[in-house]
């Protein structure tokens, strides 16, 4: 009973900063969209669909850095600060890269990309309002970029070495400036210009810089809880070359399992587009409040994952198969208690917007289905750190990006496209088809073929 307790403490030391920073980054993002929302449905539509481009240049950026991740949380439990460090400017060069091809695609195929999902149903002026406020928006966010990639390879090498409340800090710094130039510019408020999206835009380049400079700030003025940092840039391009083949080994694939796995969820997005403005708009307000209530299983799942990869570099693979066995139930029994408190706010939420009824009942219908399949979601994504922690990247890429373009794409492509279905009716079988992932994951971790030290 004793040894249980402490892995439960363990992980909610670990979990409970990283929870609540992206709890605080995404409660600002709620903010954000329903103040946009409160201007207007194509304001919102078109915000909506610019920021599934740049949650795909997110997860990509997570996904160049994980490769390197893994190796570097595994040196942190072996206490190789020098192992640490190469793996650093790895994924600080890598991110670099990634930032180029991000920012050459938004500045040459951004409108391109817009018009993909806009309904050819809807009628042609409102085609035209949400095509120009995600162009204006579009124009701006794209400067938040580079301070998001530093920012992340930055809270990556800090998270793996435990120092969860950093990362926290750094979000709780921004806040106040992304809520009051939130408020301020959109509305025009306290002397500043009434801007509307692109104050939107604006408040939020300025968060993502002001949160990246303090993780880099404490991370420079507390090296000697940062060894890995000492003459890090000194010989920036200085990797030894078996490590770096091994990193790039382990990263193209898993940049390319986050890319698939993120652009997969903009092709079901387009794939509901098809519907109408009025499911963009309806799912934009639910997945403002799934993506809120979802930090806590999401950041569980990255929590245990952090904690068994130690005890991988460690040696100790028995601890590290007791990890998965009790974090994993643990992390489903609260992103249950989660998804109960998510359905009754879920009713209320999207009365808040200014917006059609036929839409705010589309969007309390689905945020009551995903809280029901949250708990499988949680499984899966536990499932997903798990395998990742001891550098299975060719069953980990099956088992995400793989079931997402296998399983849900096509038949979202299908329902969507060639049935008569309601769209409540296609919301239900999406989310049951993906939330199947689950079984597999749990299959895939009772194998124990993710026990391994890549790092001897």
């Amino acid at each position: 009973m004793q040894k249980k307790k402490s892995y439960y403490s363990h992980i909610l030391y670990i979990a409970i900063p990283m929870i609540i920073q992206n709890l605080i980054t995404n409660f600002v993002s709620m903010l954000d969209n329903i103040m946009v929302g409160q201007i207007g449905t194509c304001q919102m539509s078109g915000v909506s669909i610019v920021n599934q481009f740049i949650f795909v240049f997110n997860i990509s950026i997570f996904g160049a850095i994980s490769g390197a991740g893994i190796f570097g949380c595994q040196f942190f439990g072996k206490q190789n600060h020098e192992g640490q460090k190469h793996t650093f400017r790895f994924r600080l060069l890598f991110a670099s890269l990634i930032c180029i091809l991000g920012l050459c695609i938004f500045i040459f195929f951004g409108d391109n990309l817009i018009q993909l999902f806009l309904s050819k149903d809807d009628s042609p002026e409102l085609i035209a309002q949400t095509l120009h406020y995600g162009q204006e928006y579009l124009s701006i966010i794209i400067y938040s970029l580079i301070p998001f990639a530093i920012g992340q390879v930055y809270c990556s090498v800090i998270r793996e070495c435990q120092e969860t409340k950093i990362p926290m800090y750094a979000a709780l710094s921004a806040l106040f400036f992304n809520l009051f130039l939130d408020y301020s510019l959109i509305f025009g408020k306290f002397g500043f210009p009434q801007l509307g999206v692109a104050g939107a835009a604006v408040a939020t380049v300025i968060a993502k810089i002001i949160e990246a400079f303090v993780m880099i700030i404490w991370a420079h003025t507390h090296i000697e809880r940062n060894k890995y940092l000492v003459g890090a840039y000194r010989h920036l391009f200085h990797i030894p070359s078996d490590l770096c083949k091994q990193m790039i080994l382990k990263s193209i694939p898993l940049l390319m399992n986050e890319f698939l796995w993120s652009f997969g969820m903009s092709v079901i997005a387009q794939c509901y587009s098809v519907r109408g403005l009025e499911v963009v708009a309806a799912r934009n307000i639910a997945s403002t409040l799934t993506n809120l209530f979802g930090v806590v299983y999401i950041q569980f799942g990255s929590a245990a994952g952090i904690l068994v990869g130690n005890k991988l570099g460690a040696g100790l693979f028995d601890e590290a198969i007791d990890d998965a066995n009790h974090l994993m139930p643990f992390v489903c029994f609260v992103t249950a208690i989660v998804a109960l408190i998510m359905v009754p706010v879920g009713i209320a939420f999207p009365k808040i917007y200014q917006t059609t009824a036929t839409i705010k009942a589309l969007a309390s219908f689905i945020i009551i289905v995903q809280a029901i399949a949250m708990p499988f979601w949680s499984y899966a994504n536990s499932s997903y750190f798990i395998l990742r922690s001891g550098g299975k990247i060719g069953i980990t890429i099956l088992f995400d990006s793989g079931f997402t373009w296998l399983i849900v794409i096509p038949l979202s492509f299908i329902l969507t496209r060639f049935t008569n279905l309601s769209i409540e009716m296609i919301v239900v079988l999406i989310t049951i088809a993906d939330g199947l992932k689950a079984i597999t994951g749990y299959f895939l971790v009772k194998s124990k073929m993710w026990v391994n030290n890549i790092v001897n």
